[in-house]
């Protein structure tokens, strides 16, 4: 098969099969359910289906070849660590065999020897799974100091999850120390499940792995555990969702992972359904226990009581002293940073009360408050944090957060407090619940969004929450948690009302290894490039590639430009990190130009980088260096960042234009604002989004946008095509290239230089 079509094939997005295999399987369910074909007959065939599926898949991720071209120093460790994916995947294929053969011969074994089979497929299965997982790149884990908690958070769903397994497991032909094993395996794999689907990783490949290896796992334990007997019956088909669903997720987080994929941006961690799912499972297993006429056994009663210990550890520890505080670094999106010290972290600056409100004020009033009404067991504090959009002066700041606290308390109840916090913020303590206290905060946006009017002059704030239960710690606890919920909603954009999550401390934890890290990297050679390329679609020829930054971190992992550019535009070193990048894609280009091939290199800027005086010239150095003619060059600047240095941008576009170097502009939005900018703005290329080529209802969209670089000469491309309608529709409504997943995945140079060796006469 010629190199293309394997690059092709390798990355393809795979939609449809696993959408048969699915259909297939439910179909399967539904007639083993009404009787009409045995249930392990169903069993067999759904798991080799599932399993033929994913282990094809896993597959093609074991063979295909992946590794990073070695930067000056660590290359031996950036392949390594790039091989990992590879090694897991070699494992894990066998692990989905395994389980699918495990499935297949259970119609053709004995009653007597169908434990046994299953069993040894669930033993084999879960060693090779075990090797597989440990062989994938782990991200840091949670802080030590959270690890308690977090394990009691486990024990208390674990406990109820086994006694909800312990009354559905079949009773008839099975000893009661083998269903109390079973019962356990079930619980346990099953809290594993639900931690990792609703953490705040929960999109990552490696999370995807790891919950498609418990279900798997989860799946084969339910098929040990049936009775031996002839009839089986139906509750052999409760193996089936985990086991197909489990094997195909373990693909799917492996692909992601081989791929080079950017992993997604951690999210809020899902509480609810810990909570809610083990209750649930314990409520309808106990009423299909009476309904079945059985009484509570002596294990159904230890398990029940069990529940209570764990419960009871986790609340003394979510009130005891376990939570210390941590130092909490400012950012530039949070002007009250918080003081820590051993013993009390409170907001720094708390002074007498500002204007004439009758509000309580001060480094003691509100700890005063908190500690009073952390008795009650009940109650939210909410710091709310004044942003104004211009810089008066300091008399003028002092009116405007007495009028922010006259608004405060015109929203607020009567029994709720609201503490002044020195004209930078305040705070309100309510005894309202969770439900309540987020409306509030709601409200509180919108009283503080009105305009003030003050000194003869108007000024607008972009306010934002911070919210904190009461009943979660001691007062210094509850409100550095409230004050970390509100710089979270700074750094998400203001306006907004942010709870406090533990996964707010592990953000920060991970914010500050990336700044410890992040210095440095580019003399320790941990730096890396892969290449996207750009193809012409009307011919599907390729005609460049574009650049894209990876961290290879030895600590963090590989760590993408969403998540290092902010940290090193914070530590001014993204100059640093960009010249890193221009200079090795310039290399790289020159290096494909070798045979005659024109290609261009397209490479992002940051608009900091670009309203450099030195950009220019320092551009031009760098391609002399490395003999680059200037059309070979693309520089990609992102449109949602350039209002603000508009007219420095413009002259930086032209300079680089004038040297004969091609400009984009990248993340286009099509909006009214961006529209009237692009006449101004001296581009040869215009990056379109999943805004405007994603859905169908998009087309008008895009054809305007097409029809409008048209009349200005600039030449379209359409990104993140993820599907063949969508390159369709892009080619349809005129875009001349394209780039996305469904038309080539980023890539290391060697396999990218690989794929253009399919196409000769591929040229500029």
């Amino acid at each position: 098969m010629p190199v293309a079509s394997v690059f092709r094939a390798t990355v393809r997005r795979p939609a449809l099969p696993e959408t048969c295999v699915l259909a297939v399987v439910s179909v399967l369910v539904i007639v083993g359910a009404a009787g009409s074909m045995p249930a392990l007959a169903v069993v067999a065939l759904a798991g080799a289906a599932g399993s033929t599926l994913a282990g094809v898949r896993l597959s093609r991720l074991a063979v295909g070849p992946d590794t990073p071209a070695p930067g000056p120093a660590g290359g031996r460790l950036a392949r390594r660590r790039a091989a990992r994916p590879r090694r897991a995947a070699a494992l894990l294929h066998a692990a989905v065999v395994i389980a699918g053969l495990s499935a297949a011969v259970l119609p053709l074994a004995s009653d007597d020897s169908r434990p046994a089979a299953a069993v040894a497929g669930l033993a084999g299965a879960a060693v090779l799974l075990g090797g597989g997982l440990f062989s994938l790149p782990r991200r840091p884990g949670p802080p030590e100091r959270m690890w308690p908690r977090r394990l009691l958070d486990g024990a208390a769903a674990g406990v109820g999850l086994v006694l909800t397994a312990w009354l559905l497991l079949p009773y008839a032909g099975v000893s009661s120390p083998v269903r109390l094993v079973a019962a356990v395996a079930v619980g346990v794999l099953t809290v594993v499940v639900l931690t990792v689907l609703t953490g705040p990783n929960r999109a990552a490949g490696v999370t995807r792995c790891q919950a498609g290896a418990a279900l798997t796992l989860l799946a084969l334990t339910l098929l040990a555990a049936l009775p031996s007997g002839p009839a089986v019956g139906r509750p052999a088909l409760l193996a089936v969702p985990p086991l197909v669903i489990g094997v195909l997720l373990t693909a799917a987080g492996v692909r992601h992972l081989v791929a080079a994929e950017a992993e997604p941006s951690p999210v809020a961690t899902l509480r609810w359904p810990r909570v809610v799912v083990p209750a649930a499972g314990v409520v309808l297993a106990t009423v299909h226990q009476l309904q079945s006429g059985r009484l509570p056994d002596r294990t159904t009663v230890l398990l029940a009581l069990a529940v209570v210990p764990a419960l009871v550890a986790r609340e003394l520890l979510g009130a005891g002293p376990e939570t210390a505080p941590i130092p909490v670094a400012p950012t530039p999106a949070a002007p009250t940073p918080v003081a820590s010290t051993p013993a009390a972290p409170t907001p720094a600056g708390l002074a007498p009360a500002i204007g004439e409100e009758p509000v309580a004020t001060g480094r003691a009033a509100l700890l005063r408050v908190l500690a009073a009404r952390s008795e009650s067991a009940t109650g939210t504090l909410l710091v709310v944090d004044l942003h104004l959009t211009e810089l008066p002066g300091m008399a003028v700041r002092d009116n405007v957060a007495a009028e922010a606290v006259h608004r405060a308390r015109a929203v607020t109840g009567a029994d709720d407090e609201v503490i002044d916090l020195a004209g930078s913020g305040f705070a309100v303590v309510t005894g309202a619940g969770p439900l309540l206290a987020y409306a509030l905060g709601t409200r509180l946006l919108a009283a503080l969004d009105r305009p003030y009017e003050v000194s003869g002059a108007v000024l607008r704030s972009r306010a934002c929450v911070g919210l904190a239960e009461l009943a979660h710690g001691r007062p210094e606890d509850v409100l550095r948690q409230a004050d970390l919920a509100r710089r979270r909603a700074a750094q998400l954009g203001r306006d907004r009302v942010e709870w406090y999550d533990a996964y707010l401390e592990d953000q920060l934890v991970r914010r500050l290894d990336l700044e410890r890290e992040l210095p440095g990297a580019v003399a320790r050679g941990e730096l890396d490039l892969v290449y996207q390329p750009v193809i012409g679609l009307a011919d599907r020829m390729p005609v460049g590639t574009e650049a894209l930054l990876r961290w290879r971190s030895p600590v963090l992992g590989t760590v993408f430009p969403a998540e290092l550019l902010p940290v090193a535009e914070d530590l001014d070193i993204v100059g640093e990190l960009g010249a890193w990048v221009l200079d090795r894609a310039c290399r790289q280009v020159a290096a494909w130009s070798v045979g005659g091939r024109r290609l261009w290199m397209a490479v992002n800027v940051t608009t900091r980088e670009l309203i450099s005086p030195d950009f220019v010239p320092r551009t031009a150095a760098v391609l002399a260096a490395h003999g680059v003619t200037p059309d070979q060059l693309v520089v990609e600047v992102a449109e949602p960042r350039l209002a603000a240095e508009l007219p420095t941008v413009v002259a930086r576009l032209a300079g680089l234009r004038s040297m004969g170097i091609r400009t984009a502009l990248d993340d286009f939005r099509a909006e009214q604002a961006s529209l009237a900018q692009l006449r101004r703005l001296p581009i040869d290329l215009l990056k379109v989004g999943p805004e405007v080529t994603g859905a169908s209802r998009d087309r008008p969209l895009l054809d305007v946008v097409v029809t409008v670089a048209d009349r200005l000469g600039l030449e379209v491309v359409a990104e993140e095509l993820e599907s063949a309608h969508q390159v369709d529709g892009a080619r349809r409504a005129g875009c001349r290239y394209g780039q996305g997943y469904e038309l080539a995945r980023p890539a290391t140079a060697e396999r990218v230089e690989a794929y253009f060796e399919e196409f000769p006469s591929a040229s500029r």
